[in-house]
């Protein structure tokens, strides 16, 4: 199920959570405990960390900013489950001052390899943080959806910029320092000791389609969300996606 706090911000999320709690279930099952240890890298206020909380894990949310974690412990106990989830100030770099290696049986890390001075060592320091057995969850920027949403906006030499940076940077104005091709992310994961479970394409129409069509239109934004999910494993798609969610698991995490 969709994270219900925030319809709108469904489209943003359904296709993660969907896969994110798959993955969960799956360690559950073959861990045979309810509950599992898992750490949320730049969590942030819990848009993931309350509705894992909520299917009784334990999670540890790393956040560099004092206040989404003051915004995190008011969210949490607003939604009852502040006993399950711990704030903690640290970053990807410095992560091992904050948590313990090998802690954890699940590890988030969204939307924060676009801001690290190091990708390759982000994701070594995220798997690090894994139990033998275990998934890493990794969100990050795609490349195509930046160049497709300038172009269709009339900025085509920022788009032609775009493509032949380095960082996939349209501009000096760009807000995002970096972002990924699905291959780019994979070859990160498999880099670390992980095997892929599983590639999807996030937010492939979302960005794209006017929101005044989705809030108004019935049963626009329930049509858009079954459209998102059937085009994000899709590899024709993963190319033109906001977002790249890559799934990792150490090599025996998937049995049973």
């Amino acid at each position: 199920m969709s994270d219900p706090m925030r319809p709108r911000a469904s489209l943003r999320t359904a296709v993660v959570w969907e896969v994110l709690q798959d993955a969960l279930d799956r360690r559950v099952k073959a861990t045979g405990r309810d509950s599992l240890d898992v750490l949320d890298t730049g969590g942030g206020s819990g848009n993931f960390a309350v509705p894992v909380a909520r299917l009784g894990h334990r999670v540890t949310v790393v956040d560099p900013s004092p206040n989404a974690l003051f915004a995190l412990e008011r969210r949490t106990a607003e939604a009852g489950v502040a006993d399950r989830v711990r704030g903690v100030q640290g970053d990807v770099r410095g992560l091992f001052d904050v948590v313990a290696r090998g802690g954890f049986d699940a590890v988030l890390c969204h939307g924060v390899l676009e801001y690290v001075d190091d990708p390759a060592e982000g994701v070594r320091n995220v798997v690090a943080a894994l139990r033998p057995e275990g998934v890493l969850s990794l969100l990050a920027a795609g490349l195509g959806g930046a160049v497709l949403a300038r172009a269709l906006a009339g900025h085509f030499t920022e788009a032609r910029q775009a493509l032949a940076d380095p960082d996939g940077r349209w501009g000096a104005g760009d807000p995002v320092p970096r972002r990924f091709t699905a291959e780019q992310l994979t070859t990160l994961v498999e880099g670390a000791g992980l095997t892929v479970g599983a590639v999807h394409g996030v937010r492939v129409f979302a960005d794209l389609v006017p929101g005044v069509l989705v809030d108004t239109e019935p049963g626009a934004l329930d049509a858009l969300l079954k459209l998102e999910e059937a085009a994000a494993e899709l590899p024709a798609f993963h190319s033109v996606a906001t977002q790249i969610h890559v799934l990792g698991e150490t090599r025996r995490a998937g049995e049973d």
